[in-house]
């Protein structure tokens, strides 16, 4: 079998995957979550489907996964919203934490195993705040923040700019920064520690620099070290998250000094590409921004766009677009038709998946992740098994094998079942009626029947296991 392969962002290079379990088992694996100012859009959710997508495959590959993905629930538009809106910290968010769930829950992801909250690590920042002071790689400013020297940083021998490359010529260097989020073409000074202002309200906590509130870079390097130690396997996120929050989080956590010598905060960094929707870049003003409230309310399901946010690379740019969503369903109608054949072919019977499809499966997602190719190899065993099934050359036995290959395939991919649509009594009795007619050999009436059942939506199989109704 061939071993799993992935582009380390860090090294950019396709690497061998090996855990740093000394036994190759253990894997911690960490996700930048939401900011919890807003409901969640669908380029968010590219990313959490292919985080869910990358636990999914390592626990098929036998891995023990332990999935962090943390909650920021303070920052600066949270505070600038909450001020709006006059409400306490916890209730604005809550909202949002909520929806976001529910959310997830109806794409079929995974609960991370741990879903930490920035206000709850506040004491695990000013531990870490403390250290970078105690070594030299911060400073507290004359208003009471703390600010991370990039240039104290590097005058130590360490290296910044492991993500991406930056060019320390060109970009402007020396200066410093409050706010979350900062020019991309900046090297800048970022706050680790923000003193307390009048425009932050009751949001605050105490510190040995007086009160205040964590910069956004610093939660994410407390929580992940707190929970999964101070190296860990894998970090994932979006592209735009690459500079600078990711390197400001490798240069906060090394900074430090709290790994082990030698080891390197995170050993492999993924990081998703960018969504566009109907071609272009999401805004509001040009009406191609969607939650996923926004996609359910215009008919489609979570199944549907988890399966179109899965059909390209993790790292393509990929074009989101409502003609999309409406392959996705016819595509997810080809394997819902097999497996559904299957099933009733199966029947009671019971029997391991085929090794070789489940190999072939394995092999292209081995291929740092190749989803594509993935899909390929289950819509040629839908092709195969349909003309199998046509020729009424497979067993039950077989059917059985084939039915457990895919949801062998199906525990990575995380396609739900189609929800059954409830038949009414009347259409029911209407199909009884359509029996007793062909019982009878009255074919001009079953015809009509037929007819007037497809003229409400709804379409007659005829089954091993006697005639249904299917929507359509």
């Amino acid at each position: 079998m061939t071993s799993l392969k992935i582009f380390n962002t860090a090294s950019r290079s396709v690497e061998t995957f090996t855990p740093r379990d000394p036994a190759g088992k253990a894997v911690g694996m960490y996700c930048c979550g939401p900011t919890v100012h807003d409901f969640a859009h669908i380029g968010n959710f590219r990313t959490f489907v292919f985080a869910d997508l990358v636990r999914r495959y390592l626990t098929f590959r036998g891995y023990g996964v332990q999935h962090v993905m943390n909650l920021t629930d303070v920052e600066d538009k949270i505070i600038a919203r909450i001020r709006a809106a006059q409400v306490p910290l916890r209730e604005y968010t809550g909202k949002f934490e909520k929806a976001f769930f529910e959310d997830l829950q109806s794409l079929s992801c995974l609960m991370p195993h741990n879903t930490p909250r920035a206000t709850e690590y506040i004491p695990q920042i000013i531990s870490l705040v403390e250290k970078l002071i105690q070594r030299g790689v911060a400073y507290k400013a004359a208003d009471g923040s703390v600010y991370f020297s990039i240039d104290k940083y590097r005058g130590c021998g360490c290296t910044y700019g492991r993500l991406v490359k930056l060019n320390f010529e060109e970009m402007r260097a020396g200066e410093r920064v409050k706010s979350d989020e900062y020019a991309k073409e900046s090297i800048a000074d970022f706050a680790l520690w923000k003193a307390r202002v009048p425009e932050d309200g009751e949001v605050f906590w105490t510190s040995p620099w007086g009160d205040g509130r964590p910069g956004w870079h610093i939660e994410c390097s407390a929580m992940s070290m707190a929970i999964l130690g101070p190296s860990f396997d894998l970090h994932l996120g979006g592209e735009d998250l690459m500079f600078p929050h990711h390197e400001d989080e490798i240069a906060q956590s090394e900074g430090a000094g709290v790994q082990e010598s030698g080891q390197p905060f995170v050993k492999y960094w993924m990081h998703g590409s960018h969504l566009l929707v109907e071609g272009k870049k999401m805004a509001k003003s040009l009406g191609n921004f969607f939650t996923l409230k926004d996609l359910v309310a215009k008919g489609f399901s979570g199944r549907e766009i988890r399966y179109l946010l899965m059909t390209s690379h993790y790292r393509e740019t990929f074009n989101f677009t409502l003609e999309g969503l409406t392959s996705a369903r016819v595509a997810l109608g080809r394997i819902d038709e097999c497996t559904s054949k299957l099933r009733e072919l199966a029947a009671s019977h019971t029997a391991n998946p085929d090794a070789a499809l489940i190999d072939a499966f394995t092999e292209v997602m081995d291929s740092d992740l190749n989803i594509s190719g993935a899909w390929g190899v289950v819509f040629e065993w839908v092709r195969e098994t349909n003309r199998k099934l046509a020729e009424k050359s497979m067993t039950p036995l077989e059917g059985a094998a084939s039915l457990a290959s895919w949801n062998k395939i199906n525990e990575v991919l995380g396609i739900k079942p189609p929800a059954e649509a409830e038949v009414p009594a009347e259409l029911l009795a209407l199909l009884e009626e359509r029996n007793a007619a062909r019982k009878a050999k009255d074919f001009k009436r079953s015809d009509v029947i037929r007819d007037e059942l497809k003229g409400k939506g709804w379409v007659i199989e005829d089954t091993p296991a006697g005639a249904r109704l299917k929507k359509l």
